[in-house]
């Protein structure tokens, strides 16, 4: 049956492009508002008189709120609208974000941090929905580059404005900046955007969303805080498991099973967007963690200020936008399997790169590393966005852009827990291991003066020793952490070779598509 394409259409290229911009806005604030308290937490963790590991529910609970609220993205847009939807996100999100501003303990920052993120979850895939809508197939291309770099852009550049504005000021402003956008991009949406259509007889699925929401919740509690519990030898961490064991499996067999579940079945028939969602996964785990372990790294060992450490982020981010300029062209001129194969190249071999990192690192390396690193990233990220979406039914599109960014927030939420799991295992073990070395029958630690300062027989030499052998222990346990993103980015290639290849059409005219 043949529509018309677009759902939205507009009577000048400035209101076209103020709803480009406004949507685009909140995605970034969004995507900048994962990353942009990395560099912040040493900071916060004396304000709100927070250990070093509780502070990182400031990151996990705004990760973890956003992949839950983002599932029903979908069913909402159709029910209330994209318009009266994203201005409300935008909205809560903008207030969320002076709330966390001013927040004077952990709980409060914790709280506002999930609210900011259940606001945030719909901003990505609206904005998504809003841009495939607006556009013919044969320019989704370039359109898709321009989200893609607000979403990467955005956890990567995190890391550079929350510096300069820690630095500049305090870690509070990294959550204000939010405001004057905030407000300028309801204004916009407010003014400019043309609604879609609302179905007012939609019933919501509450016994698929509730079961999803449970399952994700309880496995974000137990990577959290499976380290400080010692795993399965706690009762909390046995009962967490079972809970998202039984949630997840009640969510998928009620998905299947149930006449009208809130995620369309008939959207996991496709080959190309399933393959896709396994992709995002990989790119979010990535992405997030990468970003999360590079600032404390560069600061605690590397002893680099916290605004240089913004700005060492920032060869990332220009690879990310290099590489967007011609990922979408290239996309409709030749196989995007072999664009995303190069792009996956890139990343594996920056992150085999960092296995090799000390903390003397130059500061030319750590440029040219993510320089390279966003390269692969926007190289695999446009593609894989146009060719999940290329074969997916347009009444699919507003649940196919939900259900990629739940994916892409997954990843970012467990990539963050898992490799900090794997770095606190790391230094146990490595600091184990090396401290068989201080021992009084160790000669080196005492055959002159100046191996007194580590002898472990005087009570400063064994502190000192001690702490010598802490610092070795990290930044072997950042290796392998680097080795373990290694490893999980390979199924990459196979995945991108499951996919077929689309006809984007791109000499055709502009196809008419049905309204969402």
């Amino acid at each position: 049956m043949t529509a018309v394409h677009a759902a939205h259409t507009y009577d000048s290229k400035f209101a076209e492009w103020a709803v480009l911009i406004g949507s685009m806005a909140g995605v970034l604030m969004q995507a900048l508002d994962t990353t942009i308290v990395n560099v912040a937490l040493p900071y916060m963790e004396g304000s709100l008189q927070a250990s070093r590991d509780q502070i990182t529910w400031v990151l996990t609970s705004y990760i973890i709120a956003a992949a839950i609220m983002t599932a029903p993205v979908g069913w909402l847009a159709a029910r209330f609208g994209k318009k009266n939807l994203i201005i409300t996100c935008i909205a809560g999100f903008t207030i969320a974000s002076i709330l966390c501003g001013a927040s004077q303990s952990l709980t409060q920052m914790v709280v506002f941090r999930l609210v900011q993120g259940m606001f945030g979850a719909a901003l990505g895939p609206l904005s998504q929905a809003i841009m495939l809508d607006m556009y013919p197939p044969q320019k989704r291309g370039n359109v898709m580059a321009i989200w893609g770099m607000g979403v990467m852009l955005g956890p990567i550049l995190g890391p550079t404005v929350g510096g300069v504005l820690t630095d500049a000021y305090n870690w509070r402003w990294v959550f204000y900046i939010n405001v004057p956008v905030g407000i300028a991009a309801c204004a916009a949406l407010w003014i400019f955007f043309k609604d879609t259509a609302r179905d007012t007889s939609l019933k919501f699925d509450w016994f698929g969303f509730g079961a999803l929401s449970v399952g994700l919740g309880a496995l974000q509690l137990l990577l959290d805080r499976g380290t400080s519990k010692d795993w399965f030898s706690s009762s909390e961490i046995i009962i967490e498991a079972c809970v998202a064991g039984v949630a997840l499996y009640l969510f998928v067999v009620h998905m299947f099973t149930a006449k009208k579940p809130f995620l369309p079945r008939e959207i996991f028939k496709d080959r190309n967007f399933l393959s896709g969602l396994v992709l995002m996964l990989v790119m979010g785990l990535v992405l997030l963690a990468s970003s999360a372990l590079l600032s404390p790294y560069l600061q605690n060992l590397a002893g680099r200020s916290v605004t240089q450490t913004g700005f060492l982020m920032v060869p990332r981010g220009l690879g990310v936008m290099f590489a967007m300029m011609f990922a979408g062209r290239l996309t409709m001129k030749m196989d995007p399997r072999i664009l995303m194969t190069a792009g996956a190249a890139f990343l594996c071999w920056s992150m085999w790169d960092m296995t090799d990192w000390t903390p003397s690192v130059s500061v030319m390396s750590v440029s040219i590393v993510t320089f390279v690193q966003g390269l692969g990233m926007g190289l695999v990220f446009v593609p894989m966005n146009m060719v999940a979406f290329a074969t997916l039914s347009p009444a699919l599109r507003t649940d196919g852009a939900g259900l990629s960014n739940l994916m892409r927030n997954i990843g970012s939420a467990v990539g963050v827990s898992i490799t900090t799991v794997v770095l606190t295992n790391s230094m146990q073990t490595i600091h184990s291991q090396l401290a068989h070395n201080a021992s009084p029958f160790n000669r080196a630690l005492g055959v002159n003066s100046e191996s007194l300062f580590f002898s472990p027989q005087i009570p400063f030499g064994l502190s000192g020793f001690n702490g010598l052998i802490e610092y070795r222990a990290a930044v072997q346990a950042y290796a392998n952490d680097f080795l373990f993103m290694f490893y999980i980015s390979l199924p990459v290639f196979v995945v991108i070779w499951l996919m077929k290849r689309p006809s984007f059409a791109g000499s055709a005219p502009p196809q008419v598509e049905a309204m969402d």
